[in-house]
């Protein structure tokens, strides 16, 4: 997610930043700090930002690299008619009261010339220290020191203002708070963009897209649920309301000018014009465990289930591979996105069998980021971010055919019966059929 949004704010990650994922501390660079605030107004994973004054791998190196801070930099947040205070945060350590004022009070050879204000002071500053990742084997001095001026949080109180569970229209499979905003930040969502979802569902993924000013767009094929039909998702609850559907979502957040519609459509077959039409396709296809992924069908096809919506609304649904999905949805990425749009999406893994070969791909989309979020000891899902690269012409059509990636995906077309099973039950199988 920083990356993206770095990306998007013109900012980078530092030439002497060692990128340690483990680690919860990075250090960026920022043309300027209007910038470093634009990344805080759009991140739900980062807490705070700094502008870092010092750092070093002991408590001699800060000293040290403070003392050689500017200090025409430092003058304008200690002047003497100003107010400040000293925070001090550990990372896997928890200091006494009496440990932190020692610590504070090892930095009076800064010039600070303000008066300390605990309750609403003008400038904050913070001692960072970071204590490793192993909480049972704590060293005795930190590891990495920081200190800085604070400049603004990031979006965390986000995940509460729109969680799902306070959300007028909800559903089986309605996206997390945190992952939606983290998907559309993947997405580089922006203003005036227009954003799409092909397997729309509830709209959660529309919500955090029309917070970041796009105006966004859906299809299912799912007619009850478009309409807002049928049978309730929320406990004590037997039938959905009059007014329960995607636009009533988008209302109760104020962002109901950015809605442009959902439709009942398939995903399979695009209902779209050709040409470049969406800055970013974020979407959640379905995996088969909560809600059967499936597509429109025809009488000369094996018919897998006819079914009747609300309204006599009669549609005949086949089956739909997990790798018919990616490998469609990939296709319709290339042709419908703009040049530099995203694709964003979640892709299921069975992680026994995971290796990166197994990831769709397309010539016209470059891969930005595989980020796995675990969902069992032997399942997860993965999110995938895409950008195109180049202009889809018709050869690219059927281009994944052409190599050998189409058939290492195909055995996950069984990931909801490999979801199910377990590794311990699918092993005990395999050993049990050795031995006759």
């Amino acid at each position: 997610e920083i990356t993206s949004l770095l990306s998007l704010c013109d900012g980078q990650f530092s030439g002497e930043q060692e990128i340690r994922v483990n680690s919860p501390f990075w250090i960026l660079n920022f043309p300027s700090e209007e910038m470093a605030r634009g990344l805080m107004k759009r991140t739900v994973c980062a807490k705070s930002i700094f502008e870092l004054w010092g750092h070093g791998r002991s408590a001699g190196e800060l000293y040290a690299s403070l003392k050689s801070y500017p200090t025409d930099k430092m003058l304008p947040y200690l002047q003497s008619d100003s107010t400040y205070k000293v925070h001090i945060h550990t990372f896997n350590k928890t200091l006494t009261q009496a440990q932190k004022i020692k610590k504070i009070d090892a930095l009076e050879f800064l010039p600070f010339r303000g008066k300390v204000n605990l309750k609403n002071p003008e400038h904050i500053f913070w001692i960072l220290e970071d204590y490793g990742m192993n909480p049972n084997n704590v060293p005795e001095e930190p590891i990495h020191l920081y200190f800085g001026r604070w400049i603004a949080d990031g979006q965390r109180e986000l995940i509460e203002s729109y969680s799902v569970k306070k959300r007028h229209f909800i559903g089986n499979t309605s996206m997390d708070a945190c992952l939606s905003f983290i998907m559309a930040n993947h997405g580089r969502v922006k203003p005036n963009d227009i954003v799409y979802d092909p397997f729309v569902g509830t709209g959660g993924l529309l919500i955090s897209s029309a917070h970041f000013g796009a105006y966004v767009c859906g299809t299912d094929i799912d007619y009850n649920t478009i309409h807002g039909l049928g049978k309730a998702s929320r406990k004590n609850q037997k039938w959905r309301g009059p007014d329960e559907n995607i636009r009533a979502n988008l209302r109760q957040y104020g962002l109901e000018k950015y809605y442009l519609d959902a439709l009942v459509a398939d995903s399979s077959r695009p209902i779209w014009r050709k040409g470049m039409l969406f800055d970013a396709i974020i979407t959640d296809p379905p995996y088969g465990i909560r809600e059967a992924p499936r597509r429109m069908g025809s009488q000369k096809e094996t018919v897998k289930s006819v079914e009747r919506s609300t309204e006599n609304h009669f549609f005949v649904s086949s089956s739909y591979h997990l790798s018919d999905i990616f490998f469609d949805l990939l296709k319709f990425g290339a042709e419908y996105l703009v040049m530099g749009g995203r694709l964003v999406y979640w892709l299921p893994i069975y992680r026994p069998e995971y290796s990166e070969e197994i990831i769709p791909r397309h010539p016209c989309l470059k891969l930005i980021s595989n980020c796995e979020q675990m969902l069992s000891s032997h399942t997860s899902r993965r999110l995938i971010t895409m950008e195109k690269v180049k202009e889809f012409k018709d050869q690219d059509e059927n281009s994944y055919l052409l190599d050998g990636q189409y058939m290492p995906y195909r055995g996950h077309n069984s990931f909801r019966e490999k979801y199910f099973s377990g590794v311990t039950k699918r092993i005990a199988k395999e050993e049990k059929d050795n031995q006759k």
